[in-house]
């Protein structure tokens, strides 16, 4: 129903953080709670909705957590763990009378203990989405491309690894580095999203979203003493991309960006992205603003042609001196071919390392542009025999058999 899926996706976070607040065991807390909705399943249908859904819920699993902490029968030598702060108790009631308390400090302690040190970014990125987001481990499976087992081990041991750590907030700059770590773990997320590296489809969209939510209830949690730049940029980064997803793919097939229908594009998200990185034209640069002010110039042009190449080369130049990563050079390059011509584009591919597909897909286009089609087919024979993305690889297969359709277009496994 409708109003308990809203509820799983809005106050999920948010009680259970409460739940492992007041009970500190996370494992408790977690399945207390998936056994309140699915019994919400089971009864508001038949009884109606409650005028307090979130308090419904907070109480039945509450009742759920004792009920099995009395048949562990472990209930007495818990009791110490279960005393709470009492301004933490306060708000617990205030969540049984209104559920649009905004419970902050609470659960911003449940993004931060996703994000701790003990977990490689890629188990803090499926706990997150576990834990504070409320998705179903088969939904985290699925979304990174995983079995349900494996994933639910993977959770399993990043749950153990968290367990016996406090729930306490942390302070000043482990503050400011586990905050940090969500962002990146948020950019990981979407990242899989927006370009997956392996499966069938060009765009994960559900993946992307979750990510952006993510970002979305962190600006809401941390502390005003937090500085949220960086997260405005991170956040104005991924609405941009986020907002060609539809353009992204026709008929099934991959889209490229100077290919794509604009009108496709959503320009409410667009608008966000460009209000949150107004105040930011002066802030220092970061890896996250300065991709995104490279977002903004391909959402503001009104055509392909039109895209302001020379400040987008600009802004890579930018990003290389602040990170020197492959990915980056492979970017900047592109840009070079736009302003320089497709010689100077090749040219700066010389200095890029990459493994996998896109370095001689780039190099492909590139050739081609350069009217070199020999060299351009056997560069797409590389990408296309490297190219674990279904959707990706046939997109190269029709370039490769545009270029030459008399040639092999390599192996199809």
């Amino acid at each position: 129903m409708k109003a308990l899926e809203g509820l799983m996706r809005d106050e999920w976070g948010r009680l259970l953080a409460l739940l492992v607040a007041r009970y500190r065991r996370l494992d408790l807390a977690e399945d207390g709670l998936a056994d309140a909705f699915e019994a919400a399943a089971r009864r508001w249908p038949r009884d109606g909705v409650p005028a307090n859904g979130p308090a419904w819920l907070l109480t039945a699993a509450r009742r759920r957590v004792l009920d099995r902490l009395r048949s562990e029968q472990v209930l007495a030598r818990s009791m110490p763990l279960l005393v709470v702060e009492a301004d933490l108790a306060e708000r617990a009631q205030r969540v049984m009378a209104d559920a649009g308390e905004p419970l902050t400090d609470e659960r911003l302690r449940l993004v931060l203990l996703c994000a701790h040190p003990r977990l490689s970014r890629e188990a803090a990125a499926a706990l997150s989405l576990r834990l504070v987001l409320g998705i179903p481990t088969a939904d985290v499976a699925r979304l990174f491309l995983q079995q349900t087992p494996t994933m639910a081990a993977r959770l399993t041991r990043a749950r153990k690894k968290l367990a016996g750590e406090t729930f306490a907030l942390p302070r000043g700059e482990e503050l400011a580095a586990r905050v940090a770590v969500v962002a990146d773990v948020s950019y990981l997320a979407f990242t899989a999203g927006y370009a997956p590296s392996s499966g069938d489809h060009a765009v994960r969209a559900t993946l992307a979203g979750e990510a952006i939510r993510l970002v979305r209830v962190l600006r809401d949690v941390i502390p005003v003493s937090v500085d949220r730049a960086d997260l405005d940029a991170l956040l104005a980064l991924e609405l941009l991309q986020h907002s060609r997803r539809d353009a992204r793919v026709r008929d099934g097939a991959l889209v490229l960006l100077p290919d794509q229908d604009r009108s496709l594009w959503h320009r409410d998200e667009i608008g966000e992205a460009l209000d949150l990185l107004t105040p930011l034209a002066h802030a220092p640069a970061t890896p996250y603003l300065l991709q995104a002010l490279v977002a903004a110039e391909h959402a503001v042009a009104p055509t392909a042609a039109d895209t302001a190449w020379g400040r987008i080369l600009a802004r890579y130049d930018e990003l290389l001196a602040l990170t020197d990563t492959p990915v980056v050079r492979l970017n900047r390059a592109v840009a070079v071919a736009e302003v320089h011509g497709p010689a100077a584009g090749l040219a700066a591919l010389d200095q890029v390392a990459l493994p996998g597909h896109r370095l001689p897909a780039v190099r492909a286009e590139l050739l081609v542009r350069a009217g070199d089609d020999a060299r351009a087919a056997d560069a797409y024979d590389a990408a296309i025999a490297l190219c674990d993305n279904g959707a990706e690889r046939e997109h190269l297969r029709r370039r490769r058999a545009r270029l030459a359709p008399g040639r092999h277009p390599g192996p199809r496994g």
